[in-house]
């Protein structure tokens, strides 16, 4: 990650994202891909997100928000730019 700029972006993924493991896999991915930040479940029933890391590896992990856990499914993503807050790891928050 030396010398790539990190960008942040706050995510809300909405349909069937509570109760099927979506946080899990996300934090999967995220550490795959060294992306850090955050993911947690909304009282709406969403699943929302900060992630920070070089711009193509948070592309990726919002482009694989569209998909999802296996059991997940997905009806909308909705991502926009968001300050850098530092984070070091990627972490489920409850």
């Amino acid at each position: 990650m030396t010398g790539t700029p990190t960008i942040a972006v706050d995510v809300v993924v909405s349909g069937r994202v509570q109760g099927v493991s979506f946080r899990a896999y996300a934090e999967a991915e995220a550490r795959r891909l060294r992306v850090t930040g955050w993911i947690r479940n909304e009282p709406d029933g969403s699943v929302a997100g900060h992630f920070e890391g070089p711009q193509p590896d948070v592309d990726a992990l919002v482009a694989w928000c569209h998909q999802g856990s296996p059991y997940a499914t997905v009806r909308r993503v909705a991502s926009s730019p968001a300050p850098v807050a530092g984070h070091h790891r990627f972490e489920v928050r409850y």
